[in-house]
């Protein structure tokens, strides 16, 4: 008996991610706004009544997404915030980190910048609320660097919104510049290595 849970279990659960990558490429070109249940399940090969087995409505799919979409950015939250090195190293690194990300993820990051501020409000406020752990993350990070010696956590949280943000906004460039020349990701990187200096210098005197 056990088994054969398992084996459904896996079966539902393999379905379920079908759904997943079958929306997520469906919004290459359009908003989850637009997307209909029947072009998901067409693109699965399923019936219209299969998709409510894992999912209550496109809303609940993209909530979903969210989840999955942010967890893969997860990883390039924690490891940004823990690169070491002085700083012109560390925004090196950084800036890697985010071009190797949106490299990998396109798809990822496609949706979650264009559903940060789209039409659909249960996945407005899970991107808001993943990125508002995401920065809470990035707190404890500063708050254990030496520099934060002084600073208040309303201060160090409002530094943490910065650096998400700005995370945010090179990996959407990055991916604007996909298919662009050479000299557009260098122009990007360019942007971000100087915004991410000004962050800095503000950074070590903001307690002046």
């Amino acid at each position: 008996m056990s088994h054969t849970l398992g084996v459904r279990q896996a079966r539902k659960q393999k379905t379920r991610q079908a759904f997943l990558e079958a929306a997520l490429a469906l919004l290459e070109d359009q908003s989850l706004s637009s997307l209909g249940l029947r072009e998901v399940t067409r693109a699965v090969g399923v019936a219209p009544t299969a998709f409510y087995r894992h999912f209550r409505s496109t809303a609940d799919l993209g909530v979903a997404l969210v989840d999955e979409a942010l967890g893969s950015l997860h990883a390039m939250v924690r490891t940004t915030v823990s690169t070491t090195g002085d700083g012109e190293e560390r925004i090196r690194r950084a800036i890697e980190l985010i071009a190797r990300h949106v490299d990998t993820y396109p798809a990822h990051v496609r949706f979650i910048a264009r559903e940060r501020h789209g039409g659909v409000q249960p996945v407005r406020e899970a991107i808001r609320a993943q990125l508002g752990r995401f920065a809470e993350e990035v707190k404890v990070g500063l708050a254990a660097d030496p520099e934060a010696g002084g600073w208040n956590d309303d201060d160090l949280l409002m530094l943490a919104h910065l650096y998400v943000d700005l995370m945010l906004s090179t990996a959407s460039l990055f991916l604007e510049a996909l298919e662009a020349p050479q000299e557009e990701r260098e122009r990007v990187t360019q942007l971000a290595t100087r915004q991410l200096r000004l962050i800095s210098i503000g950074r070590s005197h903001w307690l002046d």
